[in-house]
C-alpha cells in the first residue's frame, strides 16, 4: 500500500518570511511602475502577460500539466512550462502539486487555499503560511510523479525565477528600468491578483451551472482577466 504523505496547507503552518519579503518587494516596485507608464512599456507588459498567463499558467500549468487536458510533444511541453515561469507563480511541479491537492480536498482543511478559511486566506494568505508554495520532495512525488520524471521540469521547478531575470535583462536593454518596472513588476503583481481571484472570488461570487460538492462558481469578470479560468464551476464539475 502506498503511504499517504501529509503536508501543511493551513494557518497552523510556519510563516514563509522569504515569500512575504519577495511579494512585498514586488508590490512596492509595482507602485513605482505606475509613475513610469508609457505605451512601449505597456505593450511590453501586455506581451509578457499574454505569454506568461495565457500560454504559460493557463495552458501549460493548468490544462496540460495539472489536468492533462491535452497531450503534446515533450519539447512543446517544456517550452510552455518555461513560458509559465515568467508569471513568477512558483515552478511547474510546485504549482501542479498545489492545484492537484486543491482538487483532491476542495474546501476542506487540506485544501491549500480553501475559501472557507476566509477570503484573505484563499486570495493571498495561503502563500504566506504553510507549505503550499514549498512542497517537500515526498509530497511532489506523491501528487506529481509524472512531472518528477522529467529532469527539465525538475530543474525548472528549482530555478523558475531565472526566466523573469533573463526577460528583465532583455527589457532593460530595450527600454531601461522603466520598462522593467512596468513589464516585470507591475505586470507580475497584477497577474498574481488575477490568478488569486480564481481561488477566492470564484468560490464566493458568481453563478452555479452545476451542482458540485463545493462552492465553485462561474464569474465572468474573473474569466475575462484570466483567459477563461473564471468559469470555475464548470471546471470543478
Amino acid at each position: 500500500m502506498q503511504n499517504v504523505v501529509e503536508f501543511t496547507p493551513s494557518k497552523s503552518g510556519r510563516y514563509n518570511w522569504h515569500t512575504m519579503f519577495f511579494v512585498a518587494t514586488f508590490h512596492v516596485l509595482a507602485v513605482a511602475a505606475l509613475f513610469n507608464l508609457s505605451w512601449p512599456n505597456l505593450l511590453a507588459a501586455f506581451i509578457c502577460w499574454w505569454v506568461a498567463s495565457s500560454w504559460g499558467v493557463g495552458i501549460a500549468y493548468h490544462r496540460l500539466l495539472t489536468h492533462r487536458g491535452f497531450t503534446t510533444s515533450t519539447w512543446l511541453t517544456r517550452l510552455l512550462a518555461t513560458f509559465a515561469t515568467l508569471g513568477v507563480q512558483s515552478g511547474p511541479i510546485t504549482w501542479v502539486t498545489t492545484h492537484r491537492i486543491h482538487h483532491a480536498f476542495t474546501e476542506t482543511d487540506k485544501d491549500p487555499h480553501s475559501p472557507r478559511n476566509g477570503t484573505y486566506w484563499s486570495h493571498i494568505g495561503w502563500i504566506f503560511r504553510g507549505t503550499a508554495q514549498g512542497h517537500s520532495e515526498a509530497v511532489m512525488q506523491r501528487y506529481s510523479p509524472d512531472l518528477m520524471r522529467d529532469p527539465y521540469l525538475v530543474f525548472l521547478n528549482k530555478y523558475y525565477y531565472l526566466t523573469a531575470v533573463a526577460v528583465g535583462g532583455v527589457l532593460f536593454t530595450i527600454g531601461g528600468w522603466s520598462m522593467v518596472l512596468v513589464a516585470i513588476f507591475l505586470r507580475t503583481v497584477v497577474s498574481w491578483h488575477f490568478t488569486w481571484l480564481v481561488n477566492s472570488a470564484t468560490h464566493l461570487w458568481g453563478s452555479r451551472r452545476f451542482d458540485t460538492r463545493d462552492d465553485s462558481r462561474n464569474n465572468a469578470l474573473v474569466a475575462a482577466v484570466t483567459f477563461g479560468e473564471g468559469w470555475n464551476n464548470n471546471h470543478h464539475a
